[in-house]
């Protein structure tokens, strides 16, 4: 059989030029995948650092005044600033420092939370009233001020360490009454509240979380804060106000549901006693004949039914959600900081260079018998 040495030429230069092909494809994408896989890995929002101001309940710029019988669970200081007034009757659970060098400090740490928090890239943007809102861990920017004349709901979703960072151009304005409630694992250790010139607190409220103000922060009357007023060059106010220190607590959520029993018990009864129809007897005479009808009993027993239905639940779950979102990653992949994307670019990568390189062998064996 003849063979065209030139039609083998170029059919063998087509293959060799298939399988680079090949090679080259695979090759890329697992490089695109690898460079891709560790530019996007998830990383959860970092809490704000606080460094010694962390210890604070109330720390102003200027002065810190108190009206009633305010109570504090952590430090009271004032830096640069030396008056703190209404202290008795207020009460500090931790220490006082008036524009000592302790005070300083903490202030020149508030200064580096506060560009901290006011640096931290966008989630979403708010505007206005956030009354009524219920939002995920995040960053959340305003442009100018922001009120709540409500309830905002800030939700955890599973996750104890979810941090929720609010930056305000403006002013921060609570209504009378208004509550900021945590759901799911959200905690008031990890909110924080970067404020571009002053913050109210209306009174009677409920707030969550560290106030970082540029000038002064006002707390009225009944206010309950779970967190922080920390002021950088103005004053605070206090009116017969509770503040509590937030801690953290890393425990994942477990929901147990005990075992519940319910019994259905159904019993149909058609009166159990029997009953008789008695016929009279009629006597007819003829001459010394006489026809008797015999009496007729009929008896009709009942009968009674019981049926008994169980149902039985049992069920021990721990909550832990799985959003795939923006820098979210399913389970099978989060451990690797992967995505479902990445990880089919990866395995196409490995097919076609394995594909090319058998591809490749094979050519290199029948160009050896040829020869």
């Amino acid at each position: 059989m003849n063979v065209d040495p030139v039609r083998t030429g170029r059919f063998d230069r087509t293959r060799w030029g298939a399988s680079a092909g090949l090679v080259t494809t695979a090759s890329t994408l697992l490089v695109i995948g690898l460079l891709a896989g560790q530019t996007t890995a998830h990383a959860a929002e970092a809490p704000v650092p606080l460094g010694t101001a962390a210890s604070y309940s109330v720390l102003g710029g200027q002065t810190v005044t108190n009206t009633g019988d305010t109570t504090l669970g952590g430090d009271l200081g004032v830096s640069p600033g030396t008056a703190i007034t209404g202290f008795p009757p207020g009460i500090a659970g931790g220490a006082t420092h008036e524009g000592d060098v302790v005070a300083e400090q903490a202030q020149s740490d508030v200064v580096v939370a506060y560009d901290d928090a006011a640096s931290r890239a966008l989630t979403a943007s708010v505007s206005g009233d956030v009354v009524g809102q219920t939002l995920p861990g995040g960053v959340y920017n305003s442009t100018s001020s922001l009120a709540l004349s409500g309830t905002l709901t800030l939700d955890g979703q599973g996750d104890p360490s979810s941090v929720f960072i609010f930056q305000i151009a403006s002013t921060l304005i609570t209504a009378s009454a208004s509550s900021v409630s945590l759901i799911n694992g959200a905690q008031a250790c990890n909110v924080y509240w970067q404020v571009g010139s002053s913050a109210t607190l209306g009174t009677g409220s409920s707030f969550v979380g560290t106030i970082l103000a540029l000038t002064s922060i006002s707390v009225t009357t009944g206010t309950v804060v779970e967190g922080r007023a920390l002021a950088r060059n103005g004053q605070v106010s206090l009116d017969t106000n509770v503040f509590t220190t937030p801690g953290c607590d890393m425990t994942p959520i477990t929901t147990t549901t005990t075992e519940s029993t319910t019994t259905t018990e159904s019993t149909t009864t058609t009166d159990e006693s029997p009953t008789t129809t008695t016929t009279p007897t009629p006597t007819t005479t003829t001459g010394e004949s006489t026809t008797t009808t015999e009496e007729t009993t009929a008896s009709t027993e009942s009968t009674t039914s019981d049926t008994t239905t169980t149902w039985s639940t049992d069920s021990s779950t721990t909550e832990w959600t799985d959003e795939s979102g923006p820098g979210q990653y399913p389970s099978g992949l989060a451990g690797t900081g992967v995505s479902s994307g990445l990880g089919s670019a990866l395995a196409i990568g490995v097919l076609l260079l394995v594909g090319g390189a058998l591809l490749l062998v094979t050519l290199r064996s029948r160009k050896s018998r040829r020869m």
